[in-house]
């Protein structure tokens, strides 16, 4: 695995957390910082945060389209909270996407403010049936395209699924000692680099 390069976007979130999780399945995890390093890595991950202040900062250090291209690319991406709104290709309330490369559409902060936040026990298809997951002013997936695979739902709502090489969930898989489902990211990325 060591020869797995992950990419994580350092402008905002939980960015060491994300970077442990990877190391913890054995790849070598790269802080993004500048949109060169974008070459340097096999898959990409977009951490939570704040999606406006993300897209602010993706816009100041000019990393859309980049971000885009990379996406065109076939390299594996995996955007947790805020990072699935932008690579969402509608968002609730909004003319335009972010990012724009998953076939889904869906609400910020559907789950509540802050101190709303909670944790939940669940089943993720293909990953784990005992799953932790932390919500901190978690969106949801709405709806999701045909080709997108529903991963796990929350009292009913879709809340982790893929498309691809696209990963997205609403929680925070970084925040506990649980690295299951970034090890199911990388083992995507694994493969994107066999093809």
């Amino acid at each position: 695995m060591t020869d797995i390069k992950v990419g994580v976007l350092g402008l905002q979130g939980a960015v060491r957390e994300h970077m442990n999780a990877i190391e913890a399945n054995g790849a070598t995890a790269v802080l993004v910082k500048n949109k060169e390093e974008l070459n340097e890595v096999d898959g990409l991950i977009i951490p939570g945060g704040e999606s406006t202040t993300m897209r602010r900062l993706i816009d100041k250090y000019d990393f859309m389209n980049p971000l885009k291209k990379f996406a065109e690319s076939g390299k594996p991406m995996f955007g947790t909270c805020a990072g699935l709104i932008l690579l969402a290709k509608s968002i609730e309330g909004y003319k335009e996407p972010h990012i724009g490369v998953m076939d889904v559409h869906v609400e910020r902060n559907s789950f509540g403010r802050q101190v709303d936040s909670f944790e939940a026990n669940l089943d993720i298809a293909n990953v784990a049936e005992d799953f932790t997951a932390v919500f901190i002013r978690a969106p949801h997936i709405v709806s999701a395209g045909e080709n997108v695979e529903v991963l796990a739902k929350h009292n009913g709502r879709i809340v982790a699924a893929r498309e691809g090489q696209f990963l997205g969930c609403s929680f925070h898989p970084e925040l506990t000692q649980d690295h299951r489902l970034t090890g199911y990211f990388i083992s995507m990325v694994d493969e994107s680099k066999k093809n």
